[in-house]
């Protein structure tokens, strides 16, 4: 193969779970050209892969404008000849988008109504499986003749950006965070409201996080459109701590995608639920607590070598639990709202005590690279 399209729209973290499949393909072909097809929301996650020789950033349209893009982007893909397209998305789109291409070799997943625009239908059960993203991924390369997934030799990647590292330890300078201090991020948003923890719980847990260490600084981040949630956030925390403590609970404002992977390469811990940033942490060896609400850690958990530090927060036993988020049957989020600030702030601490006793120790920022893993 010397021409290979990828292509995964829409979500951050379903582009990142990409990543370990992007490093295999360019194992298994090391002279092919590898171009990958994303939205512009998750285009840093593979702007800098040193696997990809192209990366397509692909808006989406409005409604009676979409097909004349696609239909452009088809023909561009067309005359570039490429021998093999898969396409890790399954969506309308990106369906039309591997057969547009024209690719003698099209890999993507059995769809109704779509599946027969693939030379290669990989199946795709509609339920629910307790099985990791990546791996469901995975079956596409495994239809080509690539091996198995491997968490230690394939974890997933967001290289990072020396400038924007730099960047971001200026600006956390002037925040009065320092290399010395013990930074934990807090993310308080996600893009799917079934997904969102309560305001109220966030606050209390930063409260609590801030509260037990005086080495400690605790950085509230969120999505550009929940900027006044974290502020929110940022605020009750501050209240419920005494006045020589409030400083600890920081307000660096907002951070882009890069940024965000920057900040999570200084931190300690980074405490979220199951959106794109947790994934993003997850390209880091930072230690990670993730609150699963209607998704299972099964399906979604940072993938990345086994010894690097994840802790899962989650209500067993809900018979409604997972869901394809679309009603909530009891009506009041259960598997969210049954999680108490208390049981976050233990997974905390136990994650960041199993840091301490695996790390060797460091005097500045924690940096990560899992070329030398």
């Amino acid at each position: 193969m010397s021409r290979i399209l990828l292509i995964r729209l829409r979500q951050i973290g379903d582009v990142v779970f990409t990543t370990p499949a992007i490093r295999a393909l360019r194992e298994r072909f090391p002279g092919a050209h590898l171009t990958y097809i994303v939205e512009p929301g998750a285009a840093p996650i593979v702007a800098r892969s040193p696997h990809l020789n192209d990366v397509i950033v692909s808006p989406r349209g409005r409604r009676g404008t979409q097909w004349i893009r696609n239909i452009a982007l088809g023909l561009r893909l067309r005359r570039a000849r490429y021998d093999l397209a898969i396409d890790f998305h399954g969506g309308p789109r990106s369906s039309l988008l591997a057969w547009l291409s024209g690719a003698p070799v099209r890999v993507g997943y059995d769809v109704a109504g779509r599946g027969w625009m693939y030379t290669t239908r990989v199946a795709r059960p509609r339920a629910l499986r307790p099985r990791h993203s990546v791996e469901n991924q995975w079956d596409l390369l495994e239809a080509i003749g690539i091996g198995p997934s491997d968490r230690s030799r394939y974890p997933v990647e967001m290289p990072l950006d020396a400038g924007v590292a730099s960047a971001v330890d200026a600006r956390l300078a002037r925040a009065d965070v320092h290399c010395g201090d013990a930074l934990v991020v807090v993310h308080v948003s996600a893009g799917n409201p079934f997904r969102r923890w309560p305001i109220e719980r966030f606050a209390a847990l930063v409260a609590a996080l801030a509260r037990a260490d005086p080495r400690r600084r605790v950085i509230v981040t969120s999505g550009p459109s929940e900027r006044e949630a974290a502020n929110r956030v940022i605020a009750q925390a501050r209240d419920a701590l005494a006045v020589g403590d409030r400083a600890r609970v920081v307000d660096c404002g907002e951070f882009a995608l890069d940024e965000l992977r920057a900040l999570f390469e200084r931190a300690s811990l980074y405490i979220g639920g199951d959106s794109g940033p947790l994934h993003v942490a997850a390209t880091t060896r930072t230690a990670i607590v993730g609150l699963y609400g209607p998704t299972l850690p099964a399906r979604s958990a940072p993938w990345r070598a086994p010894d690097l530090v994840a802790e899962a927060v989650e209500v067993h036993g809900l018979p409604c639990r997972p869901c394809d988020q679309r009603v909530c049957a009891p009506g009041d989020f259960r598997c969210l709202t049954w999680i108490t600030p208390e049981q976050v702030a233990a997974a905390a601490e136990r994650a960041l005590a199993r840091t301490r006793t695996s790390d060797p120790p460091s005097d500045g920022p924690r940096r990560a690279d899992h070329d030398k893993m």
